[in-house]
């Protein structure tokens, strides 16, 4: 296997000039691009009727990420469905509740939110188990958010607000990098939407996750390297611990 001097992360740059991955561009003199493989659309309103979701039926509102938030209020306004001030917003992280503020008052309203996972916003929705519950979501939505929500009794209704899709890669054709970075199924698949004749013969593929990895080996690639496991917690660790085993062999 070739050694590892240019790579492509298919998600969009960091802001900034500071991440992990510019320090290790730096440390291994290495080229590492960005280019977001998936893109997501809205539903439009017509969509949205035929899920037969009344949005006045519900009480709270879960949200799992920003996306979510601005795809609620976009189709609430597209519907003329004015969104009540006794309404409550469960949030995965705090993050996503903060970016509430873009939509409402944020100290007049009734938010609360986990550290980061549906196990633990689960775990504040009992107290609430009152509330006719409406998650906004993607059509690509993980089995372990609404499974995790049945299996603590909570009411909710799902509906999709915005779809997941290939973006468009045409002008990558002839540029080639050693390595490719993947963090979601929906990447391998736009690769292929994109490139269906590709061959991965010496190109590294790294993927994030485990629905990411299965969507690897699932379309026939080599997976070089998988993160997280317990030497690299995170994607940039598991890159740099794959060029390190590299150098050794040269």
């Amino acid at each position: 296997m070739l050694a590892v001097k240019s790579i492509l992360v298919s998600q969009p740059r960091p802001e900034g000039d500071k991440s992990p991955y510019f320090d290790l561009a730096d440390k291994y003199k290495l080229k590492i691009d960005f280019r977001q493989f998936i893109k997501v659309e809205g539903v439009d309103a017509k969509d949205f009727r035929a899920q037969k979701v009344n949005l006045q039926d519900h009480t709270a509102i879960i949200l799992t990420s920003k996306v979510a938030v601005d795809h609620f209020f976009r189709i609430a306004e597209e519907t003329r469905f004015e969104v009540p001030d006794t309404m409550k917003y469960f949030c995965i992280t705090e993050a996503v509740a903060l970016y509430l503020q873009k939509y409402v008052t944020y100290r007049k309203r009734k938010i609360f939110f986990g550290k980061q996972t549906i196990d633990e916003l689960a775990e504040i929705m009992k107290k609430h188990k009152e509330e006719k519950f409406l998650l906004p979501c993607t059509d690509i939505l993980r089995d372990i958010i609404p499974d995790t929500l049945e299996n603590q009794l909570l009411p909710f209704t799902k509906v999709i607000l915005y779809r997941t899709v290939a973006a468009d890669l045409s002008d990558l054709e002839n540029v080639y990098y050693d390595m490719l970075v993947f963090f979601s199924p929906g990447g391998i698949e736009s690769l292929f939407k994109n490139f269906p004749d590709f061959k991965q013969n010496e190109t590294v593929i790294a993927a994030f996750g485990p629905t990411t990895a299965n969507a690897v080996v699932k379309h026939n690639l080599r997976l070089d390297v998988h993160a997280p496991h317990p030497k690299a917690p995170s994607m940039v660790g598991a890159i740099e611990l794959f060029i390190k085993e590299q150098l050794k062999k040269k």
